[in-house]
């Protein structure tokens, strides 16, 4: 039996690493994991050694080095390519479980809507660097262009950060768009951290559930 690839989604600010570290602690614990099996968590881009480089390249804020539109697209493709190959599906195959911080959809949305590239290139992309491989259970985590910018202020941006407020929402657009068109459950994450927590424990059960049955 495969194992459960889920992922988090969401502007940068929505709390991705905070619910992560929870269900970190939650999962293996919850009774929801076959016995003996590991939970594993990645993220991207920079899910492995050859990911973490490319993480260097695609975030730098120098903007002399800063990549081209086209060569960050290609670029990410490369590291979930990578991320694909090395990690997610020798994890999935092997009957664990698997939490990534961004996929395929976040190219869709700050390439794609962000960046206005070409949304059936990304898509053709989207489809050689993942293999067929999707994930079991995607969670939008959904707060506002205004919340987010409020929640890192005191924070470092990095390039795609420092972006500015018109480009971060055509993103939000986008990844509310992606999530309704794919059937994602969209959790509001500007309350608090525990409530959101809580839902997002609520989602997982119920989506399981649903895989169960088919």
């Amino acid at each position: 039996m495969k194992g459960i690839f889920i992922v988090l989604e969401g502007i940068d600010g929505c709390g991705k690493s905070t619910q992560i570290k929870h269900l970190s602690k939650w999962l293996p614990n919850s009774g929801l994991m076959p016995e003996g099996k590991k939970l594993f968590i990645t993220r991207e881009p920079g899910g492995t050694k050859l990911g973490e480089s490319l993480r260097q390249l695609l975030l730098n804020v120098c903007k002399d080095e800063a990549p081209k539109n086209l060569t960050e697209l290609l670029l990410y493709a490369a590291d979930r390519a990578q991320h694909v190959s090395q990690k997610i599906l020798p994890i999935i195959n092997n009957g664990d479980w698997i939490i990534s911080d961004r996929y395929s959809s976040s190219t869709m949305a700050y390439q794609g809507f962000g960046r206005r590239i070409n949304k059936l290139l990304i898509k053709q992309l989207e489809d050689i660097a993942t293999q067929g491989v999707k994930a079991d259970i995607n969670l939008l985590l959904d707060i506002s262009v205004s919340e987010s910018i409020h929640r890192r202020h005191n924070t470092t941006e990095d390039r795609i950060e420092s972006e500015g407020q018109v480009f971060l929402e055509r993103v939000a657009k986008g990844f509310k768009t992606i999530a309704k068109e794919k059937d994602w459950t969209i959790i509001p994450a500007n309350q608090q951290k525990e409530i959101v927590s809580k839902q997002i424990e609520l989602s997982i059960i119920k989506s399981l559930s649903k895989m169960e049955k088919k």
